[in-house]
């Protein structure tokens, strides 16, 4: 029960900062502008850390896809 309360938490707090991003229109506010800029989506003449950095964001995001819809 701890566990559902505090993954509850989690979503409320990251829907709080989400909203609050989204409503503040502040350039690199949100956590995509965020992740864009870790992994270094935006870069207009990538490097081969910036293909590692992708291409560890897309596997993740196929793994967490994968992972959330088929269990």
């Amino acid at each position: 029960m701890w566990y559902t309360i505090a993954w509850l938490a989690w979503i409320a707090a990251f829907a709080l900062i989400e909203g609050k991003a989204l409503v503040s229109r502040q350039p690199g506010a949100t956590l995509s502008e965020h992740i864009w800029a870790w992994f270094r989506v935006k870069d207009s003449r990538p490097t081969a850390l910036t293909w590692v950095l992708r291409s560890i964001l897309l596997v993740f995001l196929a793994w967490l896809t994968l992972h959330l819809g088929f269990g």
